[in-house]
């Protein structure tokens, strides 16, 4: 698709997920090493449970540097159920350490991003290991407003069935091309929707196209539903071949129990 159409596209896409589910303006949340430690530990794993891990990580330790000092095992214990604790624990215990270590080693904080041009501070978190291109975005977009827009699993899936990215494109790639054709003033807008509406219909599997405000824009949702169209009339012509079936044998069956065979009476005896 032309980035002017997929332009347009997209426009269209954020009005109808605002007619759906209403808008969304940016509030400022909690700290930015928060969202740092809970970004990491949304990966591969459901909102809910890293919600959870989070929760847990923060009433055992009550500061981001008391985690960066903590022992990996203990962080494990805490995060277990946001999944694969073992990756994640020394995961943030060495990106918090070298927050902490990049400014001055007194604290961990991310404050001086503040004052960082976009690009400049994106590529400064990136430069930490285990913070990736969604990650990165999610802490400036989230701890600090800035316009710039993370693709997740969700975001992509719905990107591809929508063939706004190709199919196969990797969510970095995807990450790319879209901030280009989103304005900026939408990203922040455009991501929660789109995340919000992957949740609740546009699912990986079992999507709920008959539900969906953009089945009208999507390829991949009319696919599915002519498929299902198809599906069910199928399912109704058989049905319909055998109760027709077993009506007439019904019948059949009910004719030849109300008209059993006459015997043959026995001739009279001449005798």
């Amino acid at each position: 698709m032309r980035p002017s159409a997929a332009r347009r596209k997209l426009a269209r896409v954020l009005v109808l997920l605002r007619r759906e589910y209403g808008r969304r303006t940016w509030r400022p949340g909690g700290s930015a090493v928060g969202e740092l430690v809970a970004t990491i530990l949304s990966q591969n794993t459901s909102a809910g449970n890293a919600s959870a891990g989070f929760r847990r990580l923060w009433r055992r330790f009550r500061s981001w540097s008391a985690v960066a000092d903590a022992p990996v095992g203990e962080i494990e214990r805490c995060i277990r159920i946001s999944g694969l604790s073992r990756i994640k624990a020394p995961r943030i215990r060495k990106v918090l350490r070298a927050v902490r270590a990049a400014g001055g080693g007194r604290r961990v904080s991310l404050a001086p991003l503040r004052d960082r041009p976009d690009e400049e501070a994106y590529r400064w978190l990136l430069g930490f290991d285990g913070v990736g291109p969604k990650t990165a975005a999610c802490v400036l977009m989230f701890g600090f407003g800035r316009p710039l827009f993370p693709v997740d699993t969700h975001i992509l899936r719905i990107a591809v069935r929508l063939h706004v990215v190709p199919a196969g494109t990797a969510a970095e790639t995807a990450q790319e091309l879209l901030t280009a054709l989103i304005a900026p003033a939408d990203r922040y807008e455009m991501h929660v929707l789109l995340i919000g509406h992957g949740r609740r219909t546009c699912r990986a599997r079992g999507p709920r196209c008959e539900f969906c405000p953009l089945r009208r824009l999507c390829p991949h949702g009319r696919r599915v539903m002519r498929a299902r169209r198809a599906a069910q009339s199928s399912s109704s012509s058989s049905s319909s071949s055998s109760s027709s079936s077993s009506s007439r044998s019904g019948r059949s069956n009910r004719r030849g129990r109300s008209s059993p065979p006459r015997r043959a009476r026995p001739s009279p005896s001449r005798s």
